[in-house]
């Protein structure tokens, strides 16, 4: 399955709706080409809803990481969104949990640009204490 992206805007920030496989090949050079659009245009305030990204590899993940890196030096920021259970696993295995700042819900991604507004962010602690007792 190919990548999808949809762009959308909610208060000046980019949300990107991804769907499918961010994976080697054509999935992560789609990714790669859509954030290197996005930069020249000033628009570096991201979220990634990746609700319905249902395998990330070990590309995907360096595209992640390009992503935050490329995002970070243009003065931005990008948060990741709905992440499914295996995407946690992953970088939380990959150490990479504690780059990304993960939100499972939507508003919370949003306000957590704003330092004025409450934000509760994704319990990752809790996560894996979870899945130690599974």
């Amino acid at each position: 399955m190919s990548l999808e992206i949809q762009q959308r805007e909610h208060e000046g920030i980019i949300i990107l709706d991804l769907k499918g496989r961010l994976t080697v090949g054509q999935e992560a050079t789609t990714f790669r080409e859509r954030m290197q659009k996005l930069l020249p245009a000033g628009l570096n305030s991201i979220i990634l809803n990746m609700e319905h990204v249902d395998y990330v590899d070990s590309t995907g993940l360096g595209a992640l990481v390009m992503c935050f890196t490329s995002v970070q030096k243009a003065g931005g920021k990008v948060k990741l969104l709905n992440l499914t259970r295996r995407s946690i696993e992953l970088l939380v295995m990959t150490k990479l949990s504690t780059i990304f700042e993960i939100f499972g819900d939507e508003q919370d991604a949003i306000n957590s640009f704003f330092p004025e507004r409450e934000i509760k962010r994704f319990d990752i602690l809790n996560f894996v204490k979870q899945m130690k007792e599974e």
